[in-house]
């Protein structure tokens, strides 16, 4: 029975979603494939990890070098979930990793930092992106044919077993609107407010389910702008389902900047037949069809007129909602994104295992790891640094997801990356 040796820094999120309904769809087809799961960091809950075991994954949890190197070798295919995680990248940048059959896949856009090099892209057997959007970006878009022959776009979508079906909505009277998500403003759009400043309806309110990290800041910026009334904020729930039931309108509007692909808060929303208003974006655009299974606009007033026009044609968001669920459950089904692996699982099959040595690509330092996936945002982390500010992209100033705080936390003894964590956060 071929192996599949998924290596991972974390069990969290889409990710550990993902990766447990897998091990479950291929365990109920009785596929022929055993998967096998290395967490590089102790899962803070188990909820994944349960899962995964209870359909017969098998889980590593901080394998050691040595353990993980002979995992390689055994293994028949070897899957790195990578989106520039520090532990990932320490991996990476260590050693050549022994001979195997190895597959990339991506959990970022790459057309923000972190960026995905396109001398990356070239050196696995198959490099998956989650979303068609990161071929956008220049890197990819002058990646040689033949390297572009091995590369593929999969949605991460973990399917939506978790969920209740679809309950029919009438939009008659009023409009309930949600968002579910993080409030933090490298995904939320930092205008968010304008957005709603914009809309012409009175009694209109929008919920924020998430953690609330952000929340007190964006309830009194709101207060201010006499906006307090449109906002209300409900905390983090794990009951996702239950509370879609509630929602006719799904406020997506992210920052432009963002990094994700797949999104799945947002296709959750379409499988419950929460019709989705979402902004221009290239990920978004590739999951929510304008006028079939949501609206797509670009500017505040456009905002507002999508929601007064949602107002006056119930017949028309009773089909799109209809329509989103539908083929959202179809297209984003987890025996779909099964059936795309497969097919790569049964090519990659095919060819030899070889060595593989990232560090040519990555650099052999902390440092060197972190800032080549910076992209545009590269000249601010040199050394010394030219000129960190707090002006900037969100994304620069996150704690997590991949940044230089995350990364200094992590290598506490690169100074370079102690450096530009300070430059970042006390500029001259």
């Amino acid at each position: 029975m071929p192996e599949i040796l998924h290596i991972t820094a974390h069990l969290g999120g889409g990710v550990g979603k993902v990766l447990s309904r897998l091990v479950e769809e291929s365990s109920r087809r009785c596929d022929g494939f055993r998967h096998v799961v290395a967490c590089l960091e102790k899962p803070e809950k188990d909820v994944f990890s349960t899962h995964l075991a209870s359909h017969g994954g098998e889980l590593l949890i901080c394998p050691s070098s040595e353990e993980l190197d002979r995992r390689i070798r055994a293994a028949d295919i070897v899957q790195i979930e990578w989106w520039h995680h520090p532990l990932v990248a320490r991996w990476l940048g260590q050693a050549t990793l022994p001979p195997s059959r190895l597959i990339v896949w991506s959990h970022v856009s790459g057309l923000h930092p972190p960026t995905i090099p396109a001398d990356f892209v070239a050196l696995p057997h198959r490099f998956l992106l989650t979303s068609p959007c990161s071929l956008e970006s220049a890197e990819l878009k002058a990646l040689p044919t033949a390297v572009r022959q091995s590369v593929d776009a999969v949605f991460s979508s973990g399917g939506f077993s978790d969920l209740p079906p679809a309950n029919p909505r009438s939009f008659s009277g009023p409009l309930r609107a949600g968002y579910v998500g993080t409030l933090n403003f490298a995904k939320l759009h930092p205008r968010i407010l304008d957005f709603l400043g914009a809309l012409k309806l009175d009694n209109f309110r929008l919920d924020l389910i998430g953690d609330l990290d952000n929340g007190e800041a964006l309830q009194q910026a709101a207060t201010a702008a006499g906006l307090g009334d449109c906002l209300k904020l409900l905390g983090y729930t794990h009951d996702v389902g239950n509370v879609l039931k509630n929602y006719d309108i799904f406020v997506y509007l992210l920052n432009p900047l963002h990094y994700g692909t797949t999104e799945n808060a947002l296709l959750e929303a379409m499988a419950m037949g929460v019709v989705p208003i979402v902004l221009n974006n290239p990920a978004e655009r590739n999951l929510v069809q304008h006028m079939e299974t949501g609206l797509v606009v670009n500017t505040p007033d456009e905002f507002a007129d999508a929601i007064t026009w949602m107002f006056s044609h119930p017949d028309q968001c009773r089909a799109m909602s209809m329509k989103a669920a539908a083929q959202t459950r179809q297209r984003f089904a987890i025996g779909h994104t099964l059936d795309q692996l497969t097919r790569h699982y049964r090519a990659v099959l095919a060819e030899d295992k070889r060595p593989v040595d990232f560090r040519p690509v990555f650099g052999t330092q902390p440092g060197d790891w972190f800032r080549r996936c910076q992209g545009d945002e590269s000249w601010r982390f040199t050394d010394p640094p030219t000129g960190p500010s707090t002006e900037g992209p969100h994304f620069l100033f996150e704690r997590n997801k991949s940044s230089v705080f995350h990364y200094a936390r992590t290598f506490p003894d690169d100074l370079r990356l102690a450096r530009w964590a300070r430059a970042l956060e006390n500029p001259q």
